[in-house]
C-alpha cells in the first residue's frame, strides 16, 4: 500500500473504539425500532470490517478515498426478513431512525439483473448524530440472503471465470428464486385478505359461506359462541369460568362431518339444551365453584355422540381427541355414558 493508504489504515486502528460504540448504538436503535413496530425479522446483525479486509480494499482502490470517513462500510449492519414487502416496511423505519446519505445509498432491486438476485439488496448509507463516520445498512429477504451466501460459497465472487454452462444454470436459479420471493409475498397478502373476508362473514353471521378450517374456526371462537351456554352452566353453582383454549375442538367438529361454520352453529343450536341438562346433572350435587370454558362445547360434543349412536366407544374416541389418548378416558366415558342414559339423552 502507498503512504496515503497507510494513513487511512492507522486512522482505522485508532478509531476502532469509536466504531464499537457506533455498532452498539446502531444495534440498540434497530432492535428497539423493530420491536416497537411489531416487525418480524429473521436476522439482525452487524460487523466491523476486519483489518485484512480493509487492507485489501485499500490496495485495490485506496486513492479513491480521501480519509477513513469516505469508506462507508467500515461498520455494516444487515436486516433480513421473510417477505419482499417487509423490506419496504423496514426501509421506512430506517429512514425515520437515521440520517440517510441518499447520494451514496442504492436500491439494487431496481437494477433488475437476473444473475444478481442475491445482491438485490436495499443498501442505505446512514449516519448517527455525533459521529463522523457513516455506516452501511443492507435490507434483503431470506431467499436473497441465502442465495448470496450460496453464490459466494461456490466461488461466483472469486474472480475466476465460470463456464457459460454454469452461468446459465445460475441465472435460471436466480430467476426461480426471484419468482418465489415475489410469490411468497403475494400469497401472504392474499391469505391476509382471505382472513379479513372470513372475519367479516363471521361478524355478519354468514356462517354457511365459511369453510371450516383452522383460520375460520379461530375467527368463530373470537365471537365467543359458547359463552351463553357456559354462563348458564356456571349459574348452576354460581361458579367462575376459567378460560382455556378451544382450538382442539376443531378436529372434533371435523370428525362429526361439519364442513362449514354454519354446520357447527346448527349443531350448537340443536344440542345446547341437552348439553345444559347434562351439566346440571354433573354439577348439581357438587360444590365446584370454578369450571372450564370448555365445559359447554365438550357437553355439546358428548350429547352429539350419544344422540347419533356413538355409545361408549364413541365417547372414548371423543375424549381421546380432546385430552389425548390415555386409559382414564375409558373410565370417564363409562361414567358419562351411564349418566346420559339415566337422563334418557
Amino acid at each position: 500500500m502507498d503512504l496515503h493508504s497507510e494513513i487511512i489504515l492507522e486512522e482505522y486502528r485508532s478509531q476502532l473504539p469509536v466504531f464499537e460504540k457506533m455498532q452498539a448504538e446502531v444495534m440498540r436503535i434497530l432492535q428497539e425500532a423493530v420491536a416497537r413496530r411489531g416487525l418480524h425479522v429473521t436476522t439482525l446483525e452487524s460487523r466491523i470490517k476486519k483489518e485484512d479486509s480493509l487492507c485489501g480494499k485499500l490496495a485495490l482502490k485506496g486513492s479513491k478515498y480521501h480519509s477513513l470517513s469516505d469508506i462507508t462500510d467500515i461498520l455494516g449492519a444487515r436486516i433480513v426478513t421473510f417477505y419482499t414487502d417487509d423490506v419496504d416496511r423496514i426501509a421506512s423505519m430506517v429512514e425515520q431512525e437515521f440520517d440517510i446519505d441518499w447520494q451514496n445509498s442504492v436500491d439494487k432491486r431496481m437494477l433488475h439483473q437476473l444473475d444478481r438476485f442475491g445482491y438485490n439488496s436495499l443498501h442505505y448509507i446512514c449516519r448517527l448524530p455525533g459521529y463522523v463516520y457513516p455506516f452501511e445498512l443492507q435490507l434483503r429477504t431470506t431467499l436473497q440472503h441465502a442465495w448470496a451466501s450460496i453464490n459466494h460459497d461456490i466461488g461466483y465472487k472469486s474472480g475466476v471465470e465460470i463456464p457459460r454452462e454454469y452461468l446459465r444454470r445460475i441465472n435460471r436459479l436466480a430467476g426461480i428464486l426471484e419468482l418465489a420471493d415475489d410469490e411468497f409475498s403475494r400469497i401472504r397478502a392474499e391469505i391476509t385478505d382471505y382472513r379479513r373476508r372470513v372475519h367479516q362473514l363471521v361478524q355478519n353471521g354468514k356462517l354457511d359461506d365459511v369453510l371450516l378450517d383452522g383460520d375460520t374456526f379461530g375467527s368463530y371462537l373470537q365471537a365467543r359462541p359458547f359463552d351463553a351456554l357456559n354462563k348458564r352452566i356456571a349459574a348452576i353453582n354460581q361458579a367462575e369460568i376459567e378460560e382455556v383454549p378451544l382450538t382442539r375442538y376443531l378436529r372434533v367438529f371435523k370428525a362429526f362431518g361439519c364442513k362449514t361454520l354454519g354446520d357447527v352453529q346448527r349443531l350448537k343450536h340443536q344440542y345446547e339444551d341437552a348439553a345444559y341438562r347434562l351439566a346440571r346433572h354433573q354439577l348439581g350435587n357438587t360444590d365446584l365453584d370454578i369450571i372450564s370454558s370448555a365445559v359447554g362445547v365438550q357437553n355439546l360434543c358428548i350429547v352429539y355422540v350419544i344422540a347419533n349412536g356413538g355409545g361408549k366407544i364413541g365417547l372414548v374416541h371423543l375424549f381421546d381427541a380432546i385430552n389425548g389418548h390415555n386409559t382414564q378416558n375409558e373410565e370417564i366415558a363409562d361414567v358419562t355414558y351411564n349418566l346420559a342414559k339415566s337422563m334418557q339423552l
